[in-house]
């Protein structure tokens, strides 16, 4: 029985009721036991007795509520199993009277309802376990003594349960799964050891129950262990989840400085609509939900322009339109957070109205989440009644008129009744609040007078010249003059080289007169670190050693935020002086960024050992000639990355002839030292021309980028494929033998024939390969090529050449024609597929005899498109191939016009064929 229902005036009508019928049954039970009284070994039961006493000091408090539990329950159980009824009885409700004593004093209603409710759960469980019936129909001892003991379960942790329900308000079910239900499993340990018990009882003597102390012992450290371990999580979580909240009105602070003007804003509305919501019955998560959301709702403007935020007036259509999206910000950004109540649902849908016109999504009524429906009325409450930029605050009770004017048009009307009738009360709580509060709002003002200045300096584009350098007029026209011609030598130097070494150094030369420095470093932006390209002057080693990243340092600084810096200090760059024994004589530093076409590629940093030695003259010579100096790095490193990928063929991927010698030389030497040969292997293609004016240069590029990645696969990692020129291709082989070459030319003839005939369908194409190995055929790269080439071409000889079926470049088309055979009055219709100037074919079913001559009109239109031809050859049922007589010039352009009749008629029944296809 809890704490909380300790007092019996503070009990329900239904818990009073239930806790004078559990009393009842104890003493009706008790009185039975005292009438009947009985005793098997009055020893034993001493013996029992005492060590149940003993157990019922050993409990450990229940998770969730302020109850107790003990193990004495396994020797009551034991009692249930060896001792008589009376004995049994006297057992439960002595160890029940032993644990409820220990430590802490209960009231006498608690001690009576506690050891009746043990009284009665061992009465019931004595019943179950010696009921005729029960033991005729289960044979099994330990099956019936395992129901005696979820009987004793179920009556006695039920009964607490039910009385902790009607007496704190929790669901029954709630209170036995979450308080009472794990332990379930305990009560059959402790009836499989009471069946033990009981066993050794029989088969020896039951002094023998005394063993199982320490087993009792050990199932009380596993209680305390495993409730000690959910204590510490539940404490665990509750640090956690203040620590939450006490972020998040840190958050909250933090976001509501930025606006003097909404000071108190936050915890009114906080104090607002947890008020309001305890008056509506929310209570657990969504209480806290809304505790969470009405201190964070406005989060999302951190998305919003400070200057829409703060605008002293009204804002804009547009203004508005950007103001909207804080909603749905504040949402996303506080999904990340994972709260264990829905928090996001209340700060997205807190600008939604009752009637469906807010946003962002129009939602009406009960859509709404009950918590935004608060927070929506409470915010509109409080921005009334508070100083904004565009008008004054507006009288509490006016506000509450224009908030009852649009109950059930923007806000709910039960929210809008609750504070039509509680705000008076809710104001002066939150004044109160406010008032006791003190200084908690962050103080955006705060000055800090210490300090001197940034170490890397302060940003000053209008530096002023130190004393004594101020220049006379005839100093300063003779300057002017020097530093125009200067500029433009500058100028012309940049542009005249693309080696960026070069570049960097010529410009570091010629700049120098100009703006006087003791170390210049000029640094380049590579994955998002300021690597030291060019450096000269003293420090030269540490600056050379520096890695600057983004945002780091002087250098670092400038790069990312695009922005000079005049008379830093060169000692904050990273690295720059870890080691505490090195020592710099530089104390100021000019840097500033060097922007290309995509952005900043650099970052251009000057260095003396005077103090303030730089003046704003310095930087603006830099400024005039940066954009000049940046496109220079930035061509020079283009013109870099383009010398690296000189060796790269562009069509295949393969090295190309520049590579493919440098290659060749480097293996050379390699097999040298190592007395290996090497074996070099020249391929060309035969009949590669032909793909190219049969079937265009696009397909013939598809050949060689397939032929090409096939070589590839073919051979080893360590070869070096590369192709050196047109469809010439050359293999490096190092230690490959002839005869292990011989077989690598009879693998890789095939690829080509393969290629070839993937792209045009047709097996067109042959490889011709020559062969040379070192040392045999020469000892360098000149040599074994010139060999390699020579057999090639004495292969190419030998191979016999193929008769070219098709002069002319054939036409796939499909268009209905007329045959009109010789001797034959009747024409035969049929479909020209493939046309040339030399011929074509026909599909169709009429009988022709091959060598007969026939007209053919291609159109029915144009009866002057046509041709005569002899029929080639016939494939019965299915076509013939026709011949074109030989043409002369008149004829020739006939075919001409005829060729391009049958084109366009093409394209017109392909392009209305595909927009058939489109409107199914």
């Amino acid at each position: 029985m809890s704490t909380s229902a300790h007092s019996w005036k503070g009990l329900p009508i239904g818990a009073k009721a239930f806790v004078g019928l559990v009393i009842a049954a104890g003493m009706v039970s008790l009185l039975e036991a005292a009438i009947h009284q009985s005793s098997k070994n009055i020893a034993e039961f001493i013996c029992y007795l005492g060590i149940a006493i003993l157990a019922s000091r050993l409990r450990v408090i229940l998770p969730g509520i302020t109850g107790t539990m003990s193990v004495n329950f396994l020797f009551i159980l034991v009692g249930v199993a060896e001792l008589s009824y009376a004995e049994a009885l006297t057992l439960g409700a002595v160890s029940m009277l032993a644990q409820s004593l220990y430590p802490a004093r209960p009231t006498a209603i608690q001690l009576t309802f506690n050891v009746c409710a043990g009284t009665v759960s061992t009465a019931l469980a004595y019943l179950v376990y010696h009921n005729p019936l029960a033991n005729e129909y289960i044979a099994s001892r330990p099956l019936i003594l395992c129901l005696a003991a979820s009987t004793y379960f179920i009556v006695n942790a039920g009964s607490i349960a039910a009385v902790i329900s009607f007496s704190e308000g929790k669901p029954l079910q709630q209170i036995l799964v979450d308080c009472y239900f794990w332990s379930f499993p305990y009560y059959l340990l402790g009836a499989g050891i009471a069946g033990v018990i009981g066993w050794f009882n029989r088969e020896f003597n039951w002094e023998t129950s005394l063993l199982f102390v320490p087993a009792i012992y050990v199932i009380y450290r596993s209680y305390r262990l495993y409730l000690g371990k959910l204590e510490d999580e539940k404490r665990h979580v509750e640090e956690i989840a203040d620590l939450h909240l006490r972020t998040i009105e840190a958050l909250a602070l933090a976001i509501e400085a930025k606006d003097q003007t909404t000071h108190d804003h936050l915890q009114r509305v906080r104090i607002y609509a947890i008020e309001v919501a305890k008056e509506l019955g929310m209570t657990g998560t969504d209480l806290e939900a809304l505790h969470a959301a009405s201190l964070l709702h406005d989060i999302g403007k951190l998305a919003v322009p400070e200057h829409i935020i703060a605008k002293p007036g009204r804002l804009t259509p547009e203004e508005f339109e950007k103001m909207k999206i804080h909603t749905v910000v504040g949402a996303e950004i506080l999904e990340r957070v994972r709260f264990p109540y829905p928090v996001v649902p209340i700060v997205r849908a807190h600008h939604e109205k009752w009637d469906g016109t807010g946003y962002p999504y129009g939602l009406k009524g009960a859509e709404i989440p009950i918590g935004a429906r608060i927070l929506s009325a409470v915010d509109y409450l409080d921005a009334l009644a508070s100083d904004r930029q565009y008008r004054r605050a507006m009288p509490l009770e006016e506000v509450m008129k224009r908030l009852v004017a649009e109950s059930g048009k923007s806000f709910d009307p039960k929210v809008v009744d609750v504070l039509k009738s509680r705000y008076r009360t809710l104001e002066n709580l939150a004044l109160a609040h406010s008032a006791g509060a003190g200084n908690l709002a962050l103080p955006a003002e705060l000055k800090i007078t210490r300090g001197q200045a940034p170490a890397a300096g302060y940003e000053n584009a209008s530096v002023s010249d130190a004393p004594g350098r101020e220049a006379t007029f005839l100093s300063s026209i003779a300057a002017a003059r020097q530093e125009a011609q200067s500029l433009f030598e500058l100028s012309q130097d940049l542009g005249a080289s693309l080696s960026l070494g070069e570049t960097l150094s010529v410009f570091s030369v010629k700049l120098k007169p100009m703006v006087p420095y003791d170390a210049i470093a000029i640094y380049i932006l590579r994955d998002e670190v300021l690597m030291p390209e060019y450096v000269n002057g003293d420090n030269y080693r540490l600056f050379s050693s520096l890695r600057i990243p983004l945002g780091d340092g002087l250098s670092g600084w400038v790069a990312q935020n695009k922005k000079p810096i005049v008379n830093g200090n060169p000692s904050v760059e990273p690295g720059y002086l870890n080691d505490p024994d090195k020592f710099s004589t530089l104390r100021s530093a000019l840097a500033l960024p060097l922007e290309g076409v995509g952005g900043v590629i650099g970052v251009l940093a000057l260095y003396r050992a005077e103090r303030d030695a730089f003046t704003s003259d310095h930087l603006r010579i830099l400024l005039a000639v940066s954009g000049k100096m940046a496109l220079a790095i930035e061509n020079a490193l283009k013109f870099q990355q383009a010398e690296s990928s000189a060796t790269t063929d562009y069509l295949t991927g393969l090295p190309n002839a520049r590579s493919l010698f440098l290659q060749l030389d480097r293996d050379l030497a390699r097999c040298k030292r190592d007395k290996e040969s090497l074996t070099v292997m020249v391929c060309d293609m035969n009949g590669f021309k032909k793909i190219n004016d049969r079937f265009g240069h696009l397909e013939g590029n598809r050949v060689l980028r397939l032929f090409a990645q096939a070589l590839k696969d073919s051979c080893r990692e360590y070869d070096y494929v590369a192709r050196m020129g047109g469809d010439e291709f050359v293999v490096i082989a190092p230690g490959l033998g002839i005869e292990a070459a011989a077989k690598k030319v009879a693998q890789i003839r095939p690829l080509a024939r393969q290629a070839g005939f993937d792209v045009c369908g047709e097996e067109i194409l042959s490889l011709s390969v020559g062969l040379a190995v070192s040392p045999d055929d020469g000892n360098d790269a000149e040599q074994l090529l010139t060999q390699a080439d020579r057999r090639m071409y004495l292969e190419k000889q030998k191979t016999p050449t193929q008769k070219d079926q098709r002069l002319h470049t054939r036409m796939k088309c499909r268009l209905t024609i007329e045959l009109h055979p010789q001797g034959s009055a009747a024409p035969v219709f049929g479909n020209l597929i493939d046309v040339s100037l030399g011929g074509c074919y026909v599909e169709t079913s009429a009988i022709l005899s091959p060598g007969s001559g026939l007209k053919i009109v291609f159109s029915i239109d144009d009866g002057t498109l046509n041709a005569e031809g002899i029929i080639a050859r016939v494939h019965p049922g299915s076509g013939v191939a026709v011949q074109f007589k030989e043409m002369s010039r008149e004829s020739r352009e006939k075919m001409y016009r005829i060729l391009e009749f049958v084109q366009s008629k093409t394209t017109l029944y392909n392009d209305r064929y595909m927009q058939n296809l489109l409107k199914r």
